[in-house]
């Protein structure tokens, strides 16, 4: 049994605009944007590159050689698969790792910080490092062989299934592929599709479970029959920040409908999945749906944090109109204190007593507005919204 070569890959939106815009850094080490052109020159030396082609398989794509033998492939719809040849059965983890080093600590950095300007990424999706599934190419293997390699990866096995071309037997992270033929690109194209489906639907998950936890947010923030008009203002801020989190998850998400329906166009016309297709081709459609699905997910979780953002407005206003209130008190007090100096005989003269006078004035209008502020800030504001049953099944 020999191992030929190790996969890893990741998928994030991109668009052939930007893969031009990749291209250029690549060859030249520059950027058009207004990007630090020293750390675009280091980031450009630390790819370690030998040899960059473009060409058009399907979708164009950027292939990459590095001077190590890493081969990296990026796609114009923002689809990453990182391979290598260098690698045998005693160093097969060593190997994986130096393969996952490049991606996370040169390649990663280098396109992040290409494209670190324009609309931000929530800071909930940032810093998500999902490398695996890590596919292992065979040659002549035999299921004791898999087997074994199985046994010092997974574990357990999730299925496995056969075409003329290779045999695939897949844990929760490892796909071991044995090589049957000499057609080495339907191999490829097979880890392709796979990487950007297990990709796809890991970003749909990520977003299920990001509305869960806006959605829970939104709960704790409305969780009490009142509330302080104090705490007011900073539970709108925290409603604004929520509202900027879930407009930029809305709009990833209606990318990614065009995403999913070009790869499934382009993969139903390509020969070389023709063997797969039986076994991949329903996820299209899952996915599909999928995303329908998440689009209806989070025009609920738009339309509750704009009730929620309405209610915490009306609130603030309330607290606005109270404060209106307890100036106008402590005014009338002032106009109190002049009334006294006009009408009355013992009103004080330009003396000790006349400026202790004043002073007195000037701190009990203090103390008043002071006061008047804490009665407003410590209010108690009911908070009336619809309650929902979450035990609905």
């Amino acid at each position: 049994m020999n191992i030929e070569k190790i996969y890893i890959g990741g998928w994030y939106q991109r668009t052939t605009l930007q893969l031009s815009e990749i291209y250029d850094f690549v060859r030249e080490g520059t950027s058009e944007l207004a990007l630090d052109k020293k750390r675009l020159v280091k980031l450009h030396n630390d790819l370690n590159m030998k040899e960059i082609e473009y060409g058009v398989d399907g979708l164009e794509y950027l292939m990459i050689t590095t001077q190590d033998g890493i081969q990296v492939k990026i796609f114009e719809d923002g689809l990453i698969v990182l391979s290598d040849t260098d690698v045998n059965e005693f160093s097969l983890f060593k190997d994986i790792d130096t393969l996952a080093d490049y991606y996370e600590n040169r390649l990663s950095p280098a396109i992040s910080y290409l494209f670190s300007l324009g609309a931000p990424v929530p800071k909930e999706l940032a810093n998500i490092e999902t490398i695996y599934p890590y596919f292992i190419v065979l040659n002549k293997a035999t299921k004791a062989n898999i087997q074994a390699l199985l046994s010092r990866t997974d574990k357990e096995k999730y299925f496995e299934f056969s075409n003329k071309d290779y045999d695939v037997v897949r844990g929760d992270k490892y796909y071991f592929i044995n090589h049957k033929t000499t057609d080495f690109q339907r191999i490829e194209r097979y880890v392709e599709e796979q990487i950007f489906i297990r990709e796809f639907k890991g970003q749909l998950h990520r977003y299920l479970n990001l509305h869960r936890i806006i959605w829970e947010k939104i709960d704790a923030v409305k969780e009490n029959a009142k509330v302080k008009g104090k705490d007011i203002v900073a539970f709108t801020s925290k409603i604004d920040g929520y509202k900027k989190t879930v407009n930029l998850i809305d709009s990833r998400i209606n990318q990614m409908n065009t995403y999913i329906k070009t790869r499934e166009k382009i993969a139903k016309n390509d020969e070389k999945l023709a063997e797969s297709l039986d076994l991949i081709g329903y996820r299209y459609e899952t996915l599909i749906n999928t995303v329908s699905y998440m689009q209806q997910i989070w025009a609920m979780t738009k339309s509750y944090l704009n009730s929620a953002d309405q209610l915490f407005r009306n609130l603030e206003s309330q607290v606005t109109e109270k404060s209106v209130k307890s100036l106008t008190i402590v005014t009338s007090m002032g106009v109190g204190a002049s009334l006294i100096d006009l009408f009355t005989e013992s009103a004080p003269t330009f003396s000790k007593f006349g400026i202790l006078y004043f002073f007195i004035l000037a701190f009990v209008g203090y103390g008043a507005n002071k006061l008047m502020k804490a009665i407003s800030e410590n209010r108690r504001y009911e908070i009336s919204d619809i309650e929902y049953d979450k035990n609905i099944k």
